[in-house]
């Protein structure tokens, strides 16, 4: 294999299923994604030492967040950092299936960034809140704590959804017949839900009465969100144990 055209030709078709995908995730994470990780590949990086990048990019919007005061050149950067950051997050595994070189220790790191990400970020809005916010109540501070508890729970329940279909499935018979075409209406509803759309807010930071709006909103959809993906889990589980 050489050429980033022929990497990229792989990689194309080495993706993941488009199932339960929003459109941002779909067209531009993944794409930005794949032409990550045929860089990647050409430089002769691991599949871990791009997770690391993501989590490199990730990290230091998250503690420019927490650390400097709001303005828009600030907003401005740690979206770019956080999108970028999204972006090798997506490079990782799709490198990993091109060349291979993928395993449990890979998908544990993965996980771990993920759940420290999120933990972080919310986390960092919180502290900045306290340090720079001129809240017009200090109610307002619950709001990321809110946000944090939405966005572990979500996490955890959807990984543990994962992984018990994964352990029930040598018990349950294959599903047959042609698989079921991707939704489009799905992958459009669940863009308030994408972490690429979440980093939009950071946009707002130069405004701190429209980001406190646009960080309750979604808090308020993901919250929403975990409700309705708690019961399709719950069910998908429990239909498992009856089949």
């Amino acid at each position: 294999m050489s050429g980033t055209e022929t990497v990229l030709r792989e990689l194309r078709g080495a993706q993941k299923s488009s199932k339960g995908v929003s459109l941002y995730s779909r067209y531009v994470n993944r794409p930005a994604g794949r032409l990550l990780a045929a860089g990647a590949y050409r430089a002769g990086l691991t599949p871990n030492q791009v997770t690391m990048i993501s989590a490199l990019f990730t990290f230091s919007s998250i503690v420019a967040v927490a650390l400097v005061e709001p303005s828009w050149w600030l907003g401005v950067a740690v979206y770019a950092g956080l999108v970028v950051g999204f972006a090798f997050d997506s490079a990782d595994g799709q490198l990993a299936r091109l060349t291979g070189r993928g395993g449990p220790d890979g998908e544990w790191l993965d996980h771990v960034v993920d759940c420290a990400k999120m933990i972080l970020v919310h986390s960092a809005v919180l502290i900045s809140f306290d340090r720079f916010g001129a809240l017009p109540g200090e109610g307002w501070l619950l709001l990321p704590l809110g946000f944090l508890f939405v966005a572990v729970l979500t996490f955890c329940a959807g990984l543990l959804r994962e992984q018990l279909g994964k352990a029930a499935a040598g018990t349950v018979p294959a599903a047959t017949g042609p698989a079921a075409p991707v939704s489009r209406v799905r992958a459009v509803a669940l863009l308030p839900a994408d972490y690429g759309v979440f980093c939009l807010v950071f946009l707002l930071l130069g405004a701190p009465g429209a980001f406190r709006a646009g960080y309750a909103a979604l808090a308020a959809v993901h919250a929403v969100f975990l409700v309705a993906f708690l019961v399709k889990w719950f069910r998908e589980l429990k239909a498992l144990r009856a089949g």
